[in-house]
């Protein structure tokens, strides 16, 4: 399984099957017990915020670099000048219990984007929003992610959400996790839930997790 430069790879699979534990593989958070393992440096945004309640939005957001050792007038300068950019103006001063939870995965996203490794890891990132919110954080990742190119590895278990987002998916089979699946994903952005082709497509994926259920 290998993500090209740029690419957001989506893995889809059951819960237990591995998606989780591979995002910490690939973010030096464990070791494999066999076999070998290459990715640039990579960073993980879990799918709790766990921003620090303490902190308003854009010190949570510059925690990032003041960890790489920036002082904390350089970490909210860089911070603060993308806070317009990822949607998040007016919010700085917020605290997360005064922030929606698509505001508060706006932050941790922006403090993902801070830790400037070359992958980012999204372990579903929006897995804990309700429906709406979430339709509404698919569209604001696609759009960030159009002015912010990143190489992007997305766990998640929606698989519409996948097929929206990826240009490629990866299903995986029950535990032990196994590939069943890869699909190409070739359409034009932005994309529609109701394009006959994203429909075809989260079908094929749905049939692969089918299949893998069944063995």
């Amino acid at each position: 399984m290998r993500a090209s430069h740029g690419e957001l790879l989506a893995v889809v699979g059951p819960s237990g099957c591995g998606k989780s534990t591979l995002l910490e593989l690939l973010c030096g958070l464990q070791s494999p017990d066999s076999g070998s393992l290459s990715c640039p440096p990579a960073v993980l945004m879990p799918q709790r915020d766990l921003l620090l309640a303490w902190l308003n939005a854009l010190d949570n957001a510059a925690l990032a670099l003041r960890i790489a050792g920036l002082s904390r007038e350089q970490a909210r300068a860089r911070a603060g000048a993308l806070f317009i950019e990822l949607g998040l103006d007016g919010f700085q001063d917020a605290r997360p219990h005064e922030l929606s939870g698509g505001m508060r995965q706006r932050v941790a996203f922006l403090r993902t984007l801070l830790a400037g490794k070359p992958v980012l890891c999204l372990d579903e990132p929006f897995g804990a929003l309700d429906a709406i919110t979430r339709c509404e954080m698919q569209d604001w990742l696609a759009g960030t992610l159009a002015r912010e190119p990143h190489t992007v590895v997305l766990v998640t278990h929606d698989v519409e959400e996948a097929i929206l987002l990826a240009d490629r998916v990866v299903v995986l089979s029950a535990r032990p996790g196994r590939v069943l699946a890869q699909l190409e994903l070739e359409i034009a952005r932005p994309r529609v839930r109701t394009d006959p082709e994203v429909i075809a497509l989260r079908e094929q994926a749905l049939d692969a997790l089918g299949m893998g259920a069944r063995r």
